[in-house]
């Protein structure tokens, strides 16, 4: 009989359908009908089909046993009329959560069962009229029991009942009935142009169903959810990519902002977060979940004033635990910069450690405030050290004030500090950009940002323009240009040192040993001006503390052979002094020779003697005695002597003077060089050559 009954009811007319309920149909609005889906269009003449038997025309006329439908969800009802209010709340989601409604509906597998009259049947001749459940169709039960019923039995979900109607009075396409849902179904109100009746999923009340869902908003919310599933695994790149895909679907969505902020926060990429952030704060000012983690970011990057601003923005009760963290940053800024202006260093680092323990563990600004302690510590490697784990500076674009320390902008600070530290090293192109960079940023004209351009160009120009008169021998004008880069930097070591390399050609070698010194008080480590000083001790003939300077460098320059064969030869020569008897007189001052028999007693001295063969009335012989005197001094193992010539006639012509200033260098009695008007330079490095 059941059998029978199903194949009959598919014989009706199309047109008996159409009259038959027309008149029961006359309370739909005329907005509930939806955009037609992408089915195969035939035209039966109604959106609806109840799919009556024949016959059952005067059962359709009774209240009790009328059917109708919502023209976009295809439900149907004994009642003839009962009508459904909802309202619904939009979250940042892009769900409709908040549902009502006047009307008792329980969920059921395609079928709508109200409850509303206990114990009424409906008539046997009604058949089992099939319900659209969205993916298939079901019949009610034979027994026809509303409320506590037994549940509909479900056809092969793969064959589709020729006749039947979808909501939108389109065939459904082949294929399409295959999608047999598991879950059950309820009513939603719907949006946009959505009529009262649409069957969703109950697992997810307020969704939009795939062939009902909204232009624009296809899948965001599966997608945010597979994003989310990914988060909390710890994949947060593909976490980024669902994210961005949720976002092109509805880019007015600030939840899915929110959202691709904690994952590049996860990332460590702390400004993007902020930026998506700001973002979501945009499309919806009072989003508080935006607002907490923009605070939470802000005291990460030590932003003390902006962490405050988005942590107790309008209506919203703080986080105590964040505010607490806020709490402490303004404090120990406020101790740092107290310190700072009394130039307090090492308070200054202490602070700024206990910040980045306390949560500003990504503050560009507090790591350069460290670095700039450091240096005026002289502690330049460990500036520079800190320095390096600053990334790339990015500009923020955002329509806040940007942050601040010490009245600078902060990456302008940042900028400020490796200009000085690049400077200090060296590196006077790199300190130059990153200055001109900084007053790009700080557009107020810091007095300290100004300051630090002057300074970094000033140095810049003097240290190339001493270089070139270095390069053309000029030495002592190339000595003048580095003291004005002094003027403007009086710590900057490499300054200091080329100009001790100006003293050591000119024969100052105190001068150098001074400046080298200079050096090496701002930076222990520079290994130039510690060589540089060992080859002036040398020059000294202080072996001692060549000796010294000469172990420091063979440990820190293991493989270098000209550092190894320096240490031998300083090492040598200070064995020699040990060892050497002093011969009174000759070692403090230059020691005068008149008679040919003094001549040849300190020819035979031991060591190395000097004889220097002059005349008063020679401006050569006048000009080259001072150095003289000097090597005296500094050569106290080199035994010096001076001949006038114009006084000592027969000394000078038994030695065959003929011009002077001549010089006579004999080794252990031997005559080992002769030189007429030597410079400078050639005369030490002779005394040098055979003192080693």
């Amino acid at each position: 009989m059941s059998s029978h009954y199903r194949r009959h009811s598919l014989e009706p007319s199309i047109d008996s359908i159409s009259r038959t309920f027309r008149d029961s149909l006359s309370f739909q609005r005329d907005d509930d009908v939806i955009d037609k889906p992408d089915f195969r269009e035939l035209d039966f003449g109604s959106p609806v089909s109840p799919l009556r038997p024949r016959g059952s025309a005067s059962a359709a006329a009774t209240p009790a046993a009328s059917g109708s439908s919502s023209s976009s969800s295809g439900s149907a009802s004994g009642k003839p009329a009962v009508t459904s209010q909802f309202s619904a709340r939009r979250s940042h989601s892009g769900e409709l959560s908040g549902l009502t409604e006047t009307s008792t509906v329980k969920p059921g597998s395609g079928n709508v069962n109200r409850s509303s009259r206990q114990g009424h049947r409906r008539s046997a001749s009604a058949g089992t009229p099939l319900i659209y459940s969205g993916l298939g169709f079901s019949p009610v039960s034979n027994n026809g029991s509303r409320g506590g019923g037994s549940g509909a039995t479900s056809p092969n979900p793969g064959v589709l009942p020729t006749g039947n109607i979808c909501p939108s009075g389109r065939i459904l396409k082949t294929g399409m009935a295959t999608r047999a849902s598991v879950r059950p179904e309820t009513l939603c109100a719907g949006t946009a142009n959505y009529g009262h009746g649409n069957i969703i999923r109950s697992s997810g009340v307020g969704k939009t169903n795939h062939a009902t869902r909204a232009p624009g908003m296809s899948d965001s919310e599966d997608v945010k959810k597979a994003g989310n599933e990914m988060y909390r695994k710890g994949n947060y790149a593909e976490a980024l990519a669902l994210y961005d895909r949720a976002i092109s679907l509805s880019p007015e969505n600030p939840a899915y902002r929110s959202n691709r902020a904690a994952a590049l926060a996860a990332s460590g990429r702390l400004e993007e977060a902020v930026k998506e952030c700001l973002e979501a704060v945009r499309l919806d000012p009072s989003y508080a979940r935006a607002h907490q983690r923009l605070a939470s970011l802000y005291l990460r990057l030590g932003e003390a004033e902006n962490a405050r601003r988005h942590l107790c923005f309008s209506g919203q009760c703080p986080d105590q635990a964040d505010l607490q963290r806020l709490q402490t940053l303004e404090k120990q800024l406020r101790l740092c910069t107290e310190a700072r202006k009394i130039g307090d260093w090492r308070t200054v680092i202490s602070e700024i450690d206990a910040a980045i323990a306390n949560g500003a563990d990504s503050s560009p600004q507090l790591v350069a405030c460290k670095a700039e302690a450091f240096l005026r510590l002289h502690q330049i490697k460990d500036s520079d050290l800190c320095l390096s784990s600053i990334p790339r500076l990015e500009h923020r674009h955002s329509t806040q004030s940007p942050a601040k320390l010490f009245g600078i902008i902060c990456n302008a600070y940042v900028l400020c500090v490796q200009a000085q530290v690049d400077m200090a090293l060296g590196r006077f192109e790199n300190a130059v950009v990153k200055a001109e960079g900084a007053i790009t940023i700080d557009l107020s004209n810091n007095p300290e940002v100004v300051s630090v351009l002057n300074n970094v160009k000033n140095v810049a120009k003097a240290r190339t323009s001493g270089n070139e008169l270095f390069s053309s021998g000029r030495y002592s004008e190339a000595s003048v240009a580095y003291g004005e880069g002094l003027n403007f930097d009086a710590f900057n070591s490499v300054l200091y040192c080329n100009r001790a390399a100006c003293w050591f050609k000119l024969g100052m070698w105190e001068k150098s040993v001074d400046d080298c010194n200079q050096a090496l008080r701002i930076q222990p480590s520079y290994t130039k001006a510690l060589l540089r000083r060992a080859t002036s001790y040398g020059k000294l003939g202080r072996w001692e503390d060549a000796v010294r300077d000469y172990e420091v460098l063979r440990n820190e320059l293991p493989g270098d052979s000209e550092v190894a064969d320096s240490l031998q030869r300083a090492k040598t020569a200070l064995s020699n002094k040990s060892e050497e008897p002093k011969y009174l007189g000759f070692n403090n001052e230059v020691e005068e020779v008149s008679t040919l028999d003094k001549f040849k007693t300190a020819t035979s001295l031991p060591g190395i003697s000097v004889f220097h063969f002059k005349s008063s009335s020679n401006r050569q012989s006048e000009a080259i005695s001072p150095f003289v005197n000097t090597l005296c001094l500094r050569y106290p193992l080199v035994h010096f002597f001076k001949v006038d010539v114009e006084e000592s006639l027969a000394l000078a012509k038994a030695e065959s003077i003929k011009k002077v200033p001549t010089f006579k260098i004999y080794k252990e009695g031997e005559k080992v060089k002769e030189m007429v008007c030597p410079s400078h330079q050639l005369l030490e490095d002779s005394v040098t050559h055979f003192l080693l």
